[in-house]
């Protein structure tokens, strides 16, 4: 071992000092030990935010994609009814995409909901109970009853969970669905409305559709919706990132009059909100690997002062300015290597073990982190991704390293005359 490695490394307390060890050296390796464990909490803290930021955006993605299509072909201002009409032809020239898994029949429209004095905003969507396993994991949320109910002249609903709460409902009850669209007559404007009964009720984990969300038979919705509503067909893909790419290649081959959206075009705000929030995120919590690099300058410039005679007696045995500066080099680079380590390994041991941690520390305090009214999720969700870690440890590295070079060119740089003459 070259003696700038081991000075460095004893210097950053990573070696020993043997007997001969003083006060000095024993300060030294304290500031060396507190900047190195700053490194390491601000790497950490980084690596579980960025964690959980992932895996929030992952677990509403999925839950949302549980209830909503892939993509939706619709032709745009057509009535429901003349949109089914050939919905068939539709889906069977999707499905000659190798990408398209399934496919069936939806109306999409928006109307009021009442069961007694209790009124709320609803999204109908009209399904094929057959078909729908095809498209979404309905069949398998539900809490209560069966999807298969819902069959053409029946005038079934299945409720979200937390509608139907609202509600004050449970299957086996009626409630008035209505139609934004109505009728005039002398007595003033009458909605379209028609009672229908709640045969079943499902729960996707994700509250703002579990809320808002009801299922009838397409048929039916396309009778009760006839001058609001929108129809076509809906599609599962095998790889959901491929959903743009398939829209296109089925715009390509469809009629032009026929649009095609997928799930990234309907939610585009939502995900594009996450996407900057996290990125704003880490640069936020950058700022707390950054203060740790700026702990390690001072502290490297404060082991320059305290190790000046040490350095002039080096200088008068032969060593040169570079030498010296490796040495501090050393020491600077471990500590960041060190602390980066740490703070790798105790992040990702907290990431990954989070879904334990979060609810012993809820069930402790008797709090809760994520109200499901306002997060959408009751849980917190954690993903650790490769990239972000290895993106965090190398901008940890990066800082360290910087932080090091103006005490190693200040070290480098003192003339031992001067330093003796004052010591």
């Amino acid at each position: 071992m070259s003696y700038e490695l081991w000075i460095g490394a004893r210097y950053a307390g990573l070696a020993r000092a043997g007997r001969r060890g003083g006060r000095g050296d024993r300060f030294v390796s304290f500031i060396a030990a507190s900047s190195m464990a700053g490194i390491a909490l601000g790497v950490a803290a980084l690596i579980v935010v960025l964690s959980v930021m992932n895996g929030f955006q992952t677990q509403v993605r999925d839950r949302m994609l549980s209830v909503l299509p892939h993509i939706e072909l619709y032709v745009p201002r057509m009535a429901p009814d003349q949109g089914l009409s050939d919905w068939r032809e539709i889906a069977a020239t999707a499905r000659q995409n190798p990408e398209v898994q399934g496919a069936a029949p939806f109306v999409a429209a928006q109307g009021m909901i009442v069961r007694g004095s209790a009124l709320s905003g609803v999204q109908v969507r009209g399904i094929d109970p057959g078909l729908e396993g095809e498209v979404s994991d309905l069949a398998g949320q539900m809490v209560s009853g069966k999807l298969d109910t819902l069959t053409s002249g029946s005038f079934s609903v299945v409720l979200g969970n937390q509608l139907a709460s609202t509600l004050g409902v449970a299957v086996g009850d009626t409630v008035l669905i209505m139609a934004p669209q109505g009728s005039i007559s002398p007595a003033g404007f009458t909605p379209r409305m028609r009672q229908f009964t709640v045969t079943g009720l499902f729960s996707s984990g994700h509250y703002e559709y579990d809320a808002s969300l009801a299922f009838i038979q397409y048929e039916d919705a396309a009778k009760v919706f006839r001058d609001s509503g929108a129809s076509g067909v809906r599609l599962r893909i095998a790889d959901m990132h491929q959903a743009p790419l398939v829209a296109q290649q089925l715009r390509d081959v469809l009629p032009s009059f026929v649009h095609a959206q997928d799930w990234t075009q309907n939610n585009r705000t939502w995900f594009a909100a996450v996407q900057t929030e996290k990125r704003m995120m880490f640069l936020i919590l950058a700022l707390i690997v950054a203060v740790a690099a700026f702990n390690l300058l001072s502290s490297l410039v404060m082991a320059v002062k305290d190790k000046r005679s040490d350095i002039a007696i080096l200088r008068t045995l032969g060593a040169g300015p570079g030498e010296i500066a490796r040495i501090f080099l050393v020491q600077g680079s471990l500590i960041g290597v060190v602390g980066t380590l740490l703070g790798v390994g105790f992040g990702a041991l907290l990431a990954y073990n989070i879904d334990v941690i979060v609810p012993f520390i809820e069930r402790l305090l008797g709090i809760q982190f994520l109200p499901q009214q306002i997060y959408f999720i009751s849980e917190l969700p954690s993903n650790p991704q490769i990239t972000d870690i290895a993106i965090v440890a190398a901008t940890s590295l990066v800082l360290s390293l910087l932080a090091t070079l103006y005490p190693s060119w200040r070290a480098s740089s003192l003339q031992p005359a001067q330093v003796l003459r004052h010591d």
